[in-house]
């Protein structure tokens, strides 16, 4: 199935997706309808954030990429309103914040990114 997520610094080594914290468990979410999407990224970007892009993906490469790296991901239907948290990361960096090099997580994320995003120019 095709789903809609969103993505900060698309294309770039800075690249991050959008998830929301519930409890101590980053979610991405992924919306059925491209409109809510969108709709969510504006509300996203009245809160100051950085304008995300709305990208398609099929909704399983979005669960393994969970898996990978220990998210969980929340589908969003059609026509339901989703509203940003109020209370948002004060850090926006995707980057690790150590000296040291990326946790194996990052590193998988990253990789797992770059691959999905191949793929989807793949489809252009």
């Amino acid at each position: 199935m095709l789903v809609y997520i969103l993505l900060f610094n698309a294309g770039t080594d800075n690249e991050g997706i959008h998830t929301i914290q519930m409890g101590d468990r980053n979610t991405i979410l992924m919306f059925k309808d491209e409109d809510d999407a969108l709709r969510y990224s504006l509300l996203l970007e009245a809160q100051d954030f950085p304008e995300p892009k709305v990208e398609a993906i099929d909704s399983d490469e979005v669960e393994q990429f969970c898996r990978q790296a220990d998210y969980d991901s929340k589908l969003v239907e059609s026509g339901e309103l989703e509203i940003p948290p109020e209370k948002n990361v004060e850090d926006l960096s995707w980057e690790e914040e150590t000296k040291d090099s990326p946790t194996q997580v990052d590193s998988i994320a990253n990789d797992e990114l770059e691959r999905i995003r191949r793929q989807l120019e793949g489809l252009l």
